[in-house]
């Protein structure tokens, strides 16, 4: 789908993985036309369109392509694993390939096409240094001085992942708001609220930075479990089970692998009315 925008509007194109939904622009054939005040007209659910994410795809040298990412608040985001995973099957398809390699702000990824249709997309390795995730100096992002001794994992971006004892019975958004914006993370967080519910098995919630409650989130899955490894709760081939559904992530030693379904729900346009009013 070509969306250069045009005289008649700017086309997009809605995704979800796991109803971790996207606005997905294809910039590749003209200027990117995303600015923060256009992200955050999409983002509204009301008055707009409404996302988790909005993914632009633009032209990359020595890769596929490039996928930048901003929050529904207009805030830019490093990294968004559903939304690459998504973004990647409409890629492969266009290309009539099996695998695509992606520019993002954490360097080349790649994606491939599982025999079942599942779409696997490398995250690259995880950040455990304080000063890259990063973690205010002077704290051990292992055991961060929050109730509940959380720890700090980056994909991207950066995560504060809580072990809980039911993640089913906690809510996101009594806690997560406050954790997103402490001084402990000089870029806020995401922050990830988990339990083991069996071997290799997690159960995940999660508050998004710049966002709020979200279904999925790809790199704060594979933050959590990365986090429960390095806890020693699980190995590091684990599934994760999200509001939305199921991720299954393999943290490898080229880097953290997540699987999981994509959906490409609709194509459409921005009206020349609705771009003039921002």
């Amino acid at each position: 789908m070509n969306t250069a925008r045009t005289a008649s509007g700017l086309p997009f194109m809605k995704m979800h993985g796991l109803g971790n939904d996207f606005v997905v622009i294809d910039a590749r054939e003209g200027d990117d036309p995303v600015t923060p005040a256009l992200a955050r007209a999409l983002g509204d659910r009301h008055r707009g369109v409404g996302f988790d994410q909005l993914a632009v795809i633009r032209p990359a040298q020595g890769a596929d392509f490039t996928l930048d990412f901003w929050n529904s608040d207009g805030s830019r985001a490093g990294a968004c694993g559903n939304a690459t995973r998504c973004v990647s099957d409409y890629m492969m398809r266009q290309l009539g390939q099996d695998r695509v390699t992606l520019l993002t702000e954490r360097g080349e990824l790649g994606a491939v096409r599982r025999a079942d249709g599942m779409v696997s997309v490398n995250m690259g390795a995880p950040i455990l240094d304080a000063a890259q995730i990063p973690v205010l100096p002077g704290n051990d992002p292992a055991h961060l001085p929050l109730e509940g001794d959380p720890i700090a994992v980056g994909m991207g971006n950066p995560h504060c992942v809580f072990f809980v004892e039911d993640a089913n019975s906690l809510d996101p958004a009594a806690r997560g708001p406050a954790v997103e914006h402490d001084p402990l993370f000089p870029e806020r967080t995401n922050v990830e609220f988990a339990s083991l519910i069996g071997p290799d098995h997690l159960r995940m919630r999660v508050w998004e930075r710049g966002t709020g409650i979200t279904l999925a989130c790809g790199s704060g899955t594979c933050a959590t479990a990365v986090a429960a490894n390095l806890r020693g709760l699980t190995g590091k081939h684990v599934l994760v089970d999200v509001d939305g559904g199921q991720l299954e992530i393999d943290w490898r030693e080229d880097g953290v692998w997540m699987t999981g379904p994509t959906a490409h729900v609709f194509d459409a346009t921005l009206t020349p009315e609705f771009l003039a009013s921002l």
